[in-house]
């Protein structure tokens, strides 16, 4: 994993979009790290959205209808949840300026999420930046079980239904590898961001 670019206290919007557009993206060490770093993998995560895999126990879940879907409501909750310390995730690389930066992106429209709600109440969900027909997926969290597996299904209809043609994950877990996520070498990524930041696809209206 390289870091290809000196650490910094603040990120502008315009630089981040150039940056998801060269393939690199920032991190920090902590939440309570006042710097972030940029990373450029080797290999990225990618989720082929025409072998997305849905498992038999999810698709249970979602004809039961258990939670209610919105996009772009709830931006600082959202990053709040992602943000969580939680046992399997005791710390967490959204820090200061990462909140702020990406919540500036989500003022210009070039940020997004995805909340699973229970009776009006935000369990679940999942945000990333979108930059032509790409969906940059950043993090997800998850209150109850199952709230960030249908946020992240209900993401793939939309971008099948709006046209996108990337979905990238950064890096693959198991967790994702479940849905279809696969990692692709870096040169093999470029032609697909190539493809994916030309032309335009619209997220949410």
């Amino acid at each position: 994993m390289e870091r290809p670019f000196a650490p910094g206290h603040r990120i502008p919007p315009d630089l981040l979009l150039k940056a998801y557009a060269s393939g690199v993206f920032p991190m920090a060490e902590n939440a309570d790290d006042p710097e972030v770093f940029w990373v450029r993998p080797e290999t990225r995560g990618v989720i082929p959205l025409d072998a997305f895999h849905v498992p038999r126990s999810l698709a249970k879940v979602i004809r039961r209808q258990v939670f209610a879907i919105d996009f772009d409501r709830d931006f600082s909750g959202v990053i709040d949840g992602c943000a969580q310390s939680r046992e399997a995730r005791p710390s967490t690389w959204i820090n200061g300026p990462i909140r702020e930066a990406y919540g500036k992106l989500f003022e210009r429209g070039h940020c997004h999420t995805v909340e699973a709600r229970r009776e009006g109440v935000l369990v679940g969900g999942l945000y990333g930046v979108t930059l032509g027909r790409t969906f940059f997926g950043e993090s997800m969290f998850s209150r109850e079980t199952d709230a960030s597996k249908v946020c992240l299904v209900a993401l793939v209809d939309r971008l099948k239904e709006r046209g996108f043609v990337l979905l990238d994950t950064q890096f693959t877990t198991e967790h994702l590898k479940r849905f279809g996520a696969i990692d692709v070498p870096r040169r093999k990524y470029e032609k697909l961001l190539a493809n994916g930041i030309a032309g335009e696809a619209v997220f949410h209206p």
